[in-house]
């Protein structure tokens, strides 16, 4: 998983994903979440010597990000080896995806765990905070104060129905914006380290601002959950229009008073509040209670189904390009709804989801030698992608938890 720079366009070391048809490419929440549980190895196994050579690798998948980041902030998601630098940046880059807001975030993790040194990143703070502004200028919807996806094109979770299909710019997506909570606290801890504390307050205030638009616009008090939010509304608008022979303005008498409709689709990612600390603890308890626990909807033998199995669009298909989250188990999904849980002190459902995932894991690796991307929840069968690595070792983190030891945590 480790890959020294290759002299094209990835001009630092960097980390995979570390399967067959990822093998030299670096991916945006990949390297991130990859390095979560490869730091949880170095820990447990690593020598001073193996934690100081690893550090170069995984700064290096910051400052490769940065390093095709200009002065208009934008960022891109993925870098292959072989790509040319000159078409890594799309022509109307506002019109499609950038990478997620997980960058502070990973950049966070390793200052917090070398003692709080953000010096290496000092020269290149600027273009971390143009890519904050990109997001902030050009993917926010003003009137909600929520963050949208542009298009389709992978946003992580592939085909989640909140987004997959749908008209650009019209998702404001719960997995985008518990991202970006994150992501902002991480840049207001980022800016505290280098001394910049204007900017750490702006960015704390940025976040507060962000959590309570959630909490306004994506909770949704009958079934106890969060959601993405639809943004696809017409205009409200003064302008005459002939209608019946009499001129007068459209639907004057009660014009719409909301500016966005929840999207009411079962996706795995509305536990993702917790994980962010978005949810109130009575939510969370909703959450939980009502969503969580439910074997008809999320809650499955060998985890957390990434749709609800009672939503039409439920299915186990083997895909890819776009891989399937309508359904199936991942890794990541149920490491993250394991650390909401923790933060809330849902313990007894934790150490359950932990084992459910270990007993996948065990199962996997003893049948096939290998883990693979995704997995069948009734009955822990793989699907696609053997070989798969990435990511999935996180359930080492979850054993450290499980065993009583320290487990390292993202930021």
């Amino acid at each position: 998983m480790f890959r020294d720079a290759s002299g094209g366009a990835l001009v630092y070391p960097y980390i995979t994903p570390g399967s067959q048809g990822y093998a030299n490419v670096l991916w945006d929440w990949d390297s991130w979440t990859s390095d979560i549980a490869l730091r949880q190895i170095l820990e447990e196994r690593g020598s001073a010597e193996d934690k100081e050579k690893a550090l170069v690798y995984e700064q290096g998948c910051i400052l490769n990000f940065l390093h095709h980041t200009g002065e208009d902030g934008y960022m891109p998601m993925c870098i292959d080896k072989d790509s040319d630098p000159a078409k890594i940046k799309p022509a109307d880059i506002y019109s499609t995806n950038m990478h997620k807001p997980v960058l502070a975030q990973h950049a966070a993790f390793l200052t917090r765990i070398n003692g709080g040194d953000a010096s290496w990143l000092s020269e290149k703070f600027h273009a971390m905070q143009g890519f904050i502004d990109n997001y902030q200028n050009h993917h926010r919807h003003a009137e909600t104060g929520l963050y949208y996806w542009q298009d389709d094109l992978a946003i992580g979770v592939d085909n989640d129905p909140s987004t997959f299909f749908r008209p650009k710019g019209s998702s404001a997506s719960i997995f985008l914006n518990c991202l970006m909570y994150k992501e902002l606290e991480a840049m207001a801890y980022l800016a505290g380290q280098l001394g910049r504390d204007a900017d750490a307050q702006r960015y704390a205030a940025d976040a507060d601002a962000l959590k309570a638009a959630v909490q306004e616009h994506c909770w949704d008090e009958k079934d106890g959950f969060y959601y993405s939010v639809d943004l696809n509304l017409l205009p409200v608008t003064n302008e005459p229009s002939i209608i019946f022979g009499t001129e007068m303005v459209l639907h004057s008498g009660m014009p719409r008073n909301y500016p966005c409709l929840i999207q009411r689709i079962g996706v795995w990612s509305g536990f993702m509040t917790m994980w962010a600390g978005i949810a109130t603890e009575e939510q969370a308890r909703r959450m939980v209670a009502e969503n969580y626990s439910d074997p008809r909807t999320f809650g499955a033998p060998y985890g957390v189904r990434t749709l609800s199995k009672l939503e039409k669009m439920y299915n186990m298909n083997a895909t890819h390009n776009p891989s399937n989250w309508q359904g199936p188990i991942w890794g990541i999904s149920n490491y993250l709804v394991f650390r909401g849980l923790v933060n809330y002190g849902f313990n007894d459902e934790a150490r359950e989801l932990a084992d459910k995932t270990v007993t996948l894991f065990g199962m996997d690796y003893e049948k096939e030698g290998a883990l693979h991307e995704y997995y069948n929840p009734d009955t822990g069968e793989p699907i696609i992608n053997k070989g798969f690595q990435n990511w999935n070792y996180l359930v080492l983190n979850m054993i450290a938890w499980l065993e009583g030891r320290e487990p390292v945590a993202e930021f």
